[in-house]
């Protein structure tokens, strides 16, 4: 078995406490305002993420009302006169479209209406216009006037994304297609016509598109030409020949893009192998790309102001909560928003964890981050399963993972098979039946962690969340006797009742990954972890948002019913005013506290302080 252990790089092992305290307010998701001197951002401060706006110098920010629901994105329109905000009404998958003045005044919603979900896509420029895609049964590409709230509806079809609109509104860029098989097309907008932008590969898939300058090309983040995602150009006028790569890595995958409003200037962030951030700025005339010094393991939300003289990106770490700051492109520079950004926001608790390379069972490489408490091994150990499984385990701020470390549970989150970030390939190595081999990565990561000395066995669980959720089910039921509990939040019970209870586009997305419900019925059936719930004998606690229509709550409390009949022992958590996504501190921090007196009490661990 090949092993690697690397010690971070930015972030050192602070003196371990027997408590952690986990104080909300991380801020994230910033918009800055056209000219550059303000900053739109979403913070959690006041309980759920709302909308707040600071000067660029000021000490203190304001909070815009917003209503009680909660916040997961903020754009300001170029003209400066509006901020669109989308909202989760409920805390559900279906979100809503609302926009505001920058003083708070004169907020109304203008999508998402019903039972329809609205995401923004984009401002065209100079006005208030805005690009918005509508979803429900199918996808509705949506021109949005925020001060008339006038729609115009340019395209509809299954599996339709709008993202983004030339200046003149003449023609759109859609995207099309299943989750990891995503292409996409070019419409006119006085015909209707559409046609598909770059040949078919028969792989990868291609999520992120814009125009360029003068919209006579398309700049894509995509992965259809080459094992890691990259940013490549088409020209309009020549669309037989090849995309020119503009950006690319071998040793990264190019996860996120952000343009300057002129198109000319590009902020590149990086996914480095294990999930670390890296940050540069292209200039695309010249092609010259220059790194810029990251301040955070991870970054993500990188916007530009609409002259292109100021970049805001959100900044995390293992014991560094989300936080917005600002980088001058002239410069590469970085500067906090918030002008307490750095100090000992976590009460200097926490530990940085290491990254560590294992075999899966077939021989395919696998990573994952270990979380050790201080002293010697083995400890009790709960493996940690993120959710997609199109996600990936990366080195950012995780409060319950500090939580279980200090109560002295060794915490180790593994990519299996399926996991973004490693190439598409791996991505699409779960695919249908494949979903068995990552069953599997789980039960070898739990053998690495017994081999190595970490773990001891009756001492190891696991735990996840959304499809993280599904596997803690699925390698429970698959292989009993290796794990003594588990937490499954929000996952995934029987495959059939789930494509029956979640939303009409959610399903139709996810044909590629999980299979047809109808044409891969038996294979749906035998991987159902309901289906095989007589062999499920541990401690299980399900936790569920009692609004999710993501996956619906009964997928938890069929697990909980079928438990109970046979005398297992459970508890089921089901957390009111929640969608999938568990916004409100309140909430959140219940199910920490849920999940980890539930390991700790079950694993047997004991709390070693030290200090």
């Amino acid at each position: 078995m090949s092993v690697r252990i690397e010690v971070p790089r930015r972030v050192r092992p602070v003196r371990h406490r027997p408590a952690v305290t986990l104080p909300p307010g991380e801020d994230f998701a910033p918009a800055p305002s056209p000219d550059g001197r303000r900053v739109a951002y979403l913070s959690d401060r006041a309980g759920t993420p709302g909308v707040w706006v600071r000067d660029v110098d000021a000490a203190e920010a304001v909070a815009l009302p917003g209503g009680d629901e909660p916040v997961l994105a903020v754009s300001w329109s170029p003209d400066g006169q509006w901020l669109a905000c989308v909202v989760a009404p409920g805390g559900a998958p279906r979100t809503e479209l609302w926009v505001l003045r920058p003083d708070g005044t004169q907020r109304r919603q203008v999508a998402g209406f019903g039972r329809r979900s609205a995401a923004l896509s984009g401002w065209l420029p100079g006005g208030a216009l805005m690009a918005v895609t509508e979803t429900a049964e199918r996808g509705a590409a949506v021109l949005v006037d925020a001060g008339t709230g006038h729609r115009r509806v340019l395209a509809e079809d299954d599996l339709l994304t709008l993202l983004d609109v030339t200046p003149d509104g003449g023609a759109a860029l859609l995207r099309r297609g299943p989750r990891n098989a995503r292409w996409l097309e070019l419409l006119d907008v006085a015909t209707g016509v559409r046609r598909r932008l770059f040949p078919d590969t028969g792989r990868g898939s291609t999520d992120q598109g814009w125009f360029g300058p003068d919209a006579t090309s398309v700049l894509a983040r995509t992965d259809a030409f080459s094992e890691l995602a990259a940013l490549v150009r088409v020209d309009l006028a020549r669309q037989a020949l090849a995309p020119a790569r503009l950006a690319a890595r071998p040793d990264a995958e190019l996860e996120h893009v952000a343009f300057s409003a002129d198109r000319r200037r590009a902020a590149l962030l990086w996914n480095t192998y294990g999930g670390r951030s890296e940050l540069s700025l292209l200039d695309l005339a010249s092609g010259v790309q220059r790194a810029v010094a990251a301040p955070g393991e991870v970054l993500d939300g990188a916007v530009f102001a609409a002259g292109g003289d100021l970049l805001c990106v959100t900044a995390q770490g293992p014991v560094q909560p989300r936080e917005v700051w600002l980088v001058d492109p002239a410069t590469g520079t970085p500067r906090p928003l918030r002008p307490d950004t750095g100090a000992a926001r976590t009460g200097d608790s926490g530990v940085a964890p290491q990254l560590v390379d294992l075999r899966a069972r077939d021989g395919l490489p696998l990573s994952g981050w270990l979380y050790r408490p201080p002293g010697p091994g083995p400890w009790p150990t709960a493996i940690s399963l993120h959710g997609g499984p199109e996600a990936q385990e990366r080195p950012g701020y995780n409060p319950l993972f500090q939580a279980l470390v200090a109560q002295g549970v060794a915490v180790f989150a593994p990519n299996v098979r399926g996991s973004s970030g490693f190439g598409r390939t791996f991505v699409a190595a779960d695919n249908l039946a494949g979903r068995y081999g990552a069953i599997a990565d789980v039960a070898a990561c739990a053998e690495h962690l017994l081999d190595s000395g970490v773990a001891i066995l009756g001492q190891l669980g696991c735990l996840g969340r959304s499809y993280g959720g599904y596997l803690v089910l699925a390698v429970l039921v698959n292989f009993p006797g290796l794990f003594a509990a588990g937490v499954a939040e929000c996952g995934i019970s029987d495959f059939h009742t789930f494509y029956a209870g979640t939303e009409p586009w959610i399903a139709a997305a996810a044909v590629s990954k999980y299979g047809d419900p109808h044409r891969d019925a038996d294979l749906l059936r035998d991987l159902s972890p309901l289906t095989h719930i007589d062999r499920l004998d541990v401690p299980v606690l399900l936790i569920h948002g009692a609004n999710d229509t993501n996956v619906p709550a009964g997928e938890s409390a069929q697990v909980a019913q079928a438990l109970a009949a046979r005398g297992v022992p459970h508890g089921h958590l089901v957390l009111a005013g929640e969608g999938h996504d568990f916004l409100a501190w309140a909430n959140a921090e219940a199910a920490r506290t849920a999940t980890t007196g539930w390991l700790t009490r079950h694993l047997a661990a004991t709390a070693t302080v030290v200090g």
